[in-house]
């Protein structure tokens, strides 16, 4: 097993620290001050008295300067320098009175919308918000720790907000317009991004961002918060370390991706990695990874390069492991075809509330392939391929945890037969703030694939696998 999960920081994690810092609501999803408080008006939008002259100064500045934001001879330090000093002669050209203080804020403000994001600047460095979600230029919502509150600022208008848009999508060579209203990007830290303009969105355009932390979740960060368990991640980085074949399985926004993250940390650096993705999200450690990023049609409806593309042409690059960010599709077909010859230690994820429904979510998206296979074939090719699925759901207190750690075994009659290793126990109830006690537990069951440890010479105590005294007298007790 590896030194830094025996010996290193997971063996000094507090287990007694609090494992769930995010706030929560109590069973009935009722704020215990909500209960006598009248609801909370929304705030009210505040009228910036500056807005008729950043409007005007803005449209100037893309006048002087617009032809130069696609030059690429200049560094976007050599842009942003340029835009403030023609900022600063605009401003004076106006002439308003202005202190020193109010002209620099009016200067950054007109520079973070003509060469930034404009409001959302703010929120991207506010490491508290975790999601942002623009509904139409009026209203900002964000995420903060698990929980959606309306932000104060707010777009000048739709054109703003069109610019903001437009601006995101273009650095990643994705573009948005009335003949193709929405879109999937990304910002430079690897951010989540989707857009979706007129007509398709009736009241105004609409933008999410997903962000991602400035520094990786690691391993210890998952235990630290509950996501799991330090027995779980000796146990997980052992998997990967034996090449077997791992599917990350969880709802919208329960870390999905972080968790692949993580996993994909614990492959060596001396293996080759090609990930697939959407959008480039993963952020690998390792020295030798290839990454690769499907494409849209064009304007005139060619070009497209899919997740399956890439799939089957990363077979051709002679990879240790497959790394692909999330089956849709019918990638999930070639994927399976690749796990079973001979690329093991393969990582995805699927969209999916359980891993019994990881197995039929699979299921559907081979027959998305095209293939008129029996289901019988294509559920043994899931048996033979995957070797463990890994469930991560969205708690009701916000925080994110581990709810399973499965083994696939194999097929009896026209059922693929699983074997949970690891669950979470919800016995243990709610703190009086409304965090979840429970944490996951071993079923004392063990797995298969530990044989496949001792032959590969991977030690794992095999404790790991023993569910502890308090889980065996309840399970008496039922």
């Amino acid at each position: 097993m590896d030194a830094a999960l025996r010996d290193g920081p997971l063996a000094r994690v507090d287990r007694t620290a609090p494992l769930h810092p995010l706030p929560s609501v109590p069973d009935d999803g009722v704020v215990p001050a909500a209960r006598t408080a009248p609801p909370a008006a929304a705030p009210p939008i505040v009228v910036d008295p500056l807005a008729d002259i950043k409007e005007r100064a803005a449209q100037e500045l893309f006048e002087r300067i617009g032809f130069r934001l696609n030059d690429s001879s200049l560094t976007e330090e050599q842009l942003h320098s340029y835009a403030r000093t023609e900022l600063g002669n605009i401003v004076t050209d106006e002439q308003v009175p202005l202190n020193s203080d109010e002209r620099a804020r009016l200067i950054n403000e007109i520079g973070d919308d003509v060469l930034g994001y404009g409001p959302l600047e703010s929120l991207l460095d506010d490491d508290t918000v975790t999601e942002i979600m623009v509904n139409g230029h009026e209203q900002i919502w964000v995420e903060r720790f698990g929980r959606l509150s309306r932000s104060d600022t707010h777009f000048t208008s739709e054109a703003q907000l069109r610019r903001v848009i437009e601006r995101i999508v273009s650095k990643v060579g994705r573009r948005i317009d009335e003949s193709s209203p929405l879109v999937d990007a990304r910002l430079a830290d690897g951010s989540r991004v989707n857009a979706i303009i007129p007509p398709l969105a009736v009241d105004g355009s609409s933008l999410t961002i997903r962000k991602f932390a400035r520094e990786p979740f690691t391993v210890t960060d998952l235990i630290r918060l509950g996501t799991m368990s330090i027995e779980m991640a000796q146990v997980l980085d052992a998997c990967v370390k034996a090449q077997l074949n791992i599917i990350v399985s969880g709802g919208t926004g329960t870390g999905k991706t972080t968790l692949l993250n993580v996993l994909s940390g614990f492959i060596p650096e001396r293996e080759r990695i090609v990930t697939i993705e959407d959008a480039v999200e993963l952020q690998l450690q390792q020295e030798h990874v290839i990454r690769l990023e499907s494409r849209p049609a064009n304007i005139e409806g060619k070009g497209e390069v899919t997740i399956r593309d890439l799939v089957r042409n990363s077979l051709r690059m002679r990879p240790d492991r497959i790394v692909i960010g999330e089956c849709r599709g019918g990638e999930t077909l070639d994927m399976l075809q690749a796990m079973n010859t001979g690329h093991e230690g393969s990582i995805s994820t699927v969209h999916s509330n359980s891993p019994r429904d990881a197995i039929a979510r699979m299921e559907t998206l081979v027959l998305m392939a095209g293939m008129d296979l029996p289901v019988r074939a294509i559920r043994e090719q899931i048996s033979s391929a995957i070797d463990v699925i890994v469930q991560i759901s969205r708690m009701k207190d916000g925080s994110r945890r581990i709810t399973h750690v499965t083994e696939v075994q194999t097929m009896e009659g026209e059922i693929v037969t699983l074997q949970e290793v690891f669950v979470f126990d919800h016995h243990a109830g709610v703190d009086p703030a409304g965090n979840l006690l429970g944490r996951a537990i071993a079923t004392g069951v063990r797995p298969r694939f530990a044989d496949r440890f001792a032959d590969l010479g991977i030690v794992l105590d095999p404790s790991v696998f023993q569910a502890d005294l308090l889980t065996r007298s309840a399970k008496a007790l039922r």
